[in-house]
């Protein structure tokens, strides 16, 4: 045993994956702070699959688990445990010099063993056979996870050189069907001194068991594959002298010389110039410094890895070409759009050359946004849904990772201009399905009239499809023709739908809008909604001065008001005026959840609404709670539909409309 206890783990390996230089970083928060969740469940709630680690243990109900939380009592008792010719252990902990890994099962019979690591992954895959790819080659989705398995292999191998160990992945098996009607809710959430952990309530019986809603993947092909190609970062190390180049690094607490690419656009120990203060410090700008000499503020300047879905990052990077006022049209390659608004790459180099004339104002296509308005039909509507994503079915015959549609909220803008919430859906109850209910109290809302509909983004759409689909086949609806057909005429078949079709009022797209007809610098070349509120609130005089008057809605009795202004007059996010949905989340884990998929790289759209439904439908809490979140999650999506009320309000202003 060390005596500092730096122990190369499988989250450390395979973050060391991502960049070596990160090792240094972490662990250390006190001095380099990171931008990843404080608080782990929330994340796992947001991504549906909290439950599927307990629901993996139902399944092996022989085996034992290490519950002792050090390093020294978690190996000797796992040491005991692998005295025994057969047993299967949840969290063994192995050790192997400054290599320690904790493996979800361990079942072994003699000296052969199965490393069977859980992951809240449904399977197949819908873009590949499998654990490799179409053409060859590992499932660029599954690299990270088939490395975290292949290192934990590595340390046991080691650990007991006379063992054959075959390595599988327990995934959620899409193709199956839940046995029995309210599985998910004997796993519960439990809450103790303000850390939420997952509980399994009761036994499962055999009729619960069977057949397994989770599938058994064998990795070993994958396995050997990465551990036979030469380490990702220089390209001059075998699998195993990488593990050694990363434990040593490690243990010695030695920083590895960083290697700048795309990927620090997301590197979670960053921190802005301003944001440095008590000893703070940020990693990303020590990297830059000791690769290109950049300052702070130079660093925190809009460079190469902030042009909005440029793919040529690295290759601009390689050729030192990092700052935007380094790059020509020709790099950009720059293409004419195909008559609606601006293309891709010519959005890119309006960014690019905002940022290097130093211009704040936005930029608009008048005129196509002219004529786009002009096919509009009023009265307007404006929907949000939020769903989720259960890894556990809510009843008998569902599949794991169905959509959920637990909520809508509804804008309707009339031709004079007046503006109302027209409504909203919420249906929270434990272990009720609403997806048919959602469809028809969405009908009842938008069929009232033939008024265009709006969306942002392809959310909307694609849970439509995913409805009409699970309507198909579900005879027991005894009103399936109608909705579908209502499902039908709103929105536009998938590629892959059974049935083709684009309705006669499929809702457009606010966010493909954005892309051709508007852009604000202040975005920083994020078209998500949550970007663009406040940098058109902060360039619309119309929406300040509507939105400097108290709004009551149902959803604020008291009234809100939605333009407002911090100290040095720039424009508050809204967002950030209400209440959290989450007493007990740091403000940082709020804004996690809140990013939405462009921004964040990991959690999709909506992942705080996601998080607060797993919450009110897993945890116990009292009724004012319960009221509390819900509260909370209305006035949310409220201020979603709103939120493309006010884009479109101050696109009518600059248009004249």
């Amino acid at each position: 045993m060390t005596t500092n206890d730096r122990f190369l783990t499988k989250s450390r390996y395979v973050l060391g994956l991502e960049c070596p230089t990160k090792l240094f970083y972490t662990a250390k928060r006190d001095v380099y702070p990171d931008k990843k969740f404080e608080d782990g469940f929330l994340q796992q709630l947001a991504n549906g699959g909290f439950q599927v680690g307990e629901l993996a243990k139902c399944y092996f109900p022989d085996g034992v688990e290490v519950a002792e939380k050090g390093y020294e009592e978690s190996v000797a008792r796992t040491n005991e445990l692998l005295e025994l010719d057969c047993v299967t252990i949840f969290e063994a902990a192995i050790r192997y010099g400054n290599l320690f890994v904790r493996v979800d099962i361990l079942r072994k019979v003699g000296d052969r063993v199965d490393l069977i690591e859980v992951k809240a992954k449904s399977w197949p895959p819908s873009t590949s056979p499998g654990l490799f790819g179409a053409r060859g080659g590992l499932n660029k989705d599954f690299e990270s996870k088939i490395a975290d398995l292949a290192f934990q292999r590595h340390v046991l191998s080691m650990s007991f050189p006379r063992w054959v160990i075959t390595p599988y992945f327990l995934f959620a098996d899409k193709t199956s069907r839940c046995p029995t009607d309210g599985l998910n809710q004997k796993f519960r959430i439990q809450k103790v001194n303000g850390r939420r952990s997952c509980v399994r309530v009761g036994e499962l019986n055999a009729a619960d068991r069977e057949p397994w809603i989770l599938t058994l993947v064998p990795a070993i092909d994958a396995c050997d594959v990465l551990s036979t190609e030469l380490d990702p970062y220089e390209g001059t190390r075998t699998f195993t002298e990488h593990i050694d180049f990363l434990s040593e690094a490690y243990d010695q607490d030695e920083k590895i010389a960083p290697i700048v690419s795309s990927a620090c656009a997301k590197c979670e120990f960053t921190m802005k110039a301003e944001e440095l203060e008590n000893g703070k410090r940020s990693g990303k700008h020590e990297c830059w410094f000791e690769s290109f000499g950049w300052s702070p503020e130079q660093v925190d300047q809009p460079n190469v890895l902030n042009i909005w879905d440029f793919r040529k990052k690295d290759a601009m990077i390689t050729a030192g070409k990092i700052s935007l006022n380094d790059l020509n049209e020709l790099d950009i390659d720059v293409k004419d759009s195909d008559g609606k608004g601006i293309s891709r790459t010519q959005r890119q180099w309006l960014q690019i050359t905002k940022v290097c004339r130093g211009e704040t104002d936005h930029w608009i296509d008048e005129d196509g946004l002219r004529r786009e308005m002009a096919r509009w039909e009023f009265p307007l509507h404006f929907i949000d849904f939020e769903t989720s994503m259960p890894a556990i079915p809510f009843k008998q015959g569902r599949r794991p990772y169905e959509g959920i549609a637990f909520q809508f909220s509804h804008h309707v803008v009339q031709r004079n201009g007046d503006v109302v919430h027209e409504g909203d859906f919420l249906m929270t109850d434990p272990g009720t399905f609403p997806n048919y209910d959602f469809v028809r109290s969405l009908r009842d809302h938008l069929m009232r009239d033939k008024g265009s509909i709006f969306r942002y983004a392809t959310h909307e759409n694609t849970y439509l499809n995913h409805i009409w689909e699970q309507l198909l086949v579900d005879e027991s609806v005894t009103d399936r023709d109608e909705l579908m057909g209502f499902i039908e005429e709103i929105s536009q078949s998938k590629k892959d739908q059974v049935k083709k079709w684009c309705g006669p009022r499929n809702m457009i797209d606010m966010l493909d809008l954005v892309k051709r007809y508007y852009y604000h610098p202040s975005t920083g070349g994020s078209n998500s909604i949550k970007n663009v509120l406040p940098a058109i609130l902060s360039s619309s005089d119309y929406l300040r001065e509507k939105y400097s008057k108290l709004i009551v809605t149902k959803n604020f009795p008291q009234g809100i008001v939605w333009f407002q202004t911090d100290s040095l007059g720039k424009v508050k996010d809204p967002y950030k005026l209400l209440e959290s949905l989450f007493s007990d989340a740091s403000e940082k884990d709020l804004d996690l959840l809140l990013m939405e998929e462009e921004d964040r790289g990991g959690i999709r759209e909506g992942g705080a609404a996601m998080a607060a439904y797993m919450i009110l439908q897993f945890e116990e809490m009292t009724d004012y709670e319960r009221r509390s979140i819900e509260r909370s999650l209305r006035q949310y999506c409220e201020l979603d539909t709103l939120a493309m009320v006010m884009i479109y309000e101050a696109w009518r202003e600059f248009t004249g409309t």
